[in-house]
């Protein structure tokens, strides 16, 4: 009887594979681009997801 494959493991291949898929053809300058992009993206989500009336402190180094 062969192992199954948990869950998470499905899930993280198939993303792979989309990511795979949506960057295909993408010269290096490209991808960058599409993941500068992304990454914009996915910030901006993040700050229109955060509480309006809590405060955050600022970050320090």
């Amino acid at each position: 009887m062969p192992n199954r494959e948990p869950g998470f493991m499905t899930w993280k291949r198939r993303g792979a594979e989309r990511v795979r898929r949506l960057v295909e053809g993408m010269s290096r300058e490209e991808q960058l681009e599409f993941w500068h992009k992304r990454t914009e993206d996915m910030r901006a989500r993040q700050k229109a997801s955060q509480p309006k009336s809590r405060k955050q402190p600022p970050l320090t180094p």
